[in-house]
């Protein structure tokens, strides 16, 4: 758990991982703080601050006494989300450079199926 971001955001996206891809379906019970804490050697409290931070960005919710659960809509949120950003880091500097180059929409299109087709 090591890339300069701190310790319990990486939590928070290893839970979103997840869900993204299906390993934890809607409603699914998630891995307890101490669980996550023991798995990746960290400190519990910081595995709860990654929870929680799902649980104010209405990812997860917690059922008293029994655990974390991920939400309805949870995935759909989280794709979402991860689009808008990946429109901000990624396609926006990519379509200012190709602008500055010359190379329109359907240039770009022909490059990327180029691309694709080479794969």
């Amino acid at each position: 758990m090591e890339d300069g971001r701190p310790i319990f955001l990486q939590i928070a996206e290893l839970i979103e991982n997840s869900i993204i891809d299906g390993t934890l379906d809607e409603e699914a019970q998630v891995p307890s703080t101490n669980e996550l804490a023991a798995f990746h050697r960290i400190n519990p409290a910081t595995a709860g601050k990654g929870v929680n931070q799902l649980v104010d960005d209405g990812i997860l919710y917690k059922k008293r006494g029994i655990g974390m659960f991920v939400a309805t809509g949870a995935r759909t949120k989280l794709r979402g989300r991860r689009r808008e950003e990946f429109a901000q880091q990624f396609l926006h500097p990519l379509l200012t450079e190709a602008s500055k180059l010359g190379i329109d929409a359907d240039d770009l299109k022909l490059m990327i199926d180029r691309w694709e087709q080479g794969r």
